[in-house]
């Protein structure tokens, strides 16, 4: 599988090799070695579009067909025919759902925890934390990546001060709310 992130922004030389890879399923270089890509899953990722996406949302996450010519046009605009004409499907991927974004707390909070497991520290959030981490921090435009930087910010900087100021023992579960105005930790 090979993937490639926000292709849009790629240098025009990648699709010119993309189109080879896609049209022949191999590429030679100058001096006639060959890679093969038969067996080979190739995802190319973009945000063109991404605004006429989150408008067009109803109320059961689905995308409106409005919506999806907006984007159909955007990429026509964006991409040459040929490479488009190559492609075998155009998938449009909905915004996260609040399970989803609970779930990725939940995932970021386990990575906590494995990064404490050496200093014998395990951390359990609340509901009410876990619901101001994402209120605070999620925003449909940017995806998860702020939930991370705000835990970093938030949580993990609080915890190191309180690890090195000795308000932490080893061997702890630390409890983290949230009391209306500021996280809180408790061990």
């Amino acid at each position: 599988v090979i993937l490639f992130d926000e292709v849009e922004k790629a240098h025009p030389d990648v699709f010119n090799v993309l189109l080879q890879v896609l049209d022949d399923g191999r590429i030679t270089d100058s001096q006639g070695r060959t890679v093969d890509f038969k067996n080979t899953v190739i995802i190319l990722t973009s945000n063109l579009g991404s605004g006429a996406i989150l408008e067009g949302i109803n109320a059961n996450g689905e995308i409106n067909e409005e919506a999806r010519q907006t984007v159909s046009e955007l990429l026509k605009r964006s991409f040459r025919p040929e490479f488009l004409n190559r492609l075998d499907e155009i998938v449009f991927y909905k915004p996260l759902t609040k399970e989803n974004i609970n779930g990725i707390v939940d995932l970021l909070i386990a990575d906590l925890n494995k990064r404490l497991k050496d200093k014998q520290l395990t951390v359990e959030i609340t509901n009410a934390a876990k619901e101001h981490i994402i209120d605070s921090a999620y925003d449909p435009t940017y995806g998860a990546r702020p939930l991370k930087r705000f835990i970093q910010s938030k949580i993990e900087t609080l915890l190191a001060r309180e690890i090195i100021g000795g308000e932490i023992e080893p061997d702890s579960v630390i409890h983290i709310d949230y009391n209306g105005s500021n996280l809180t930790i408790k061990s």
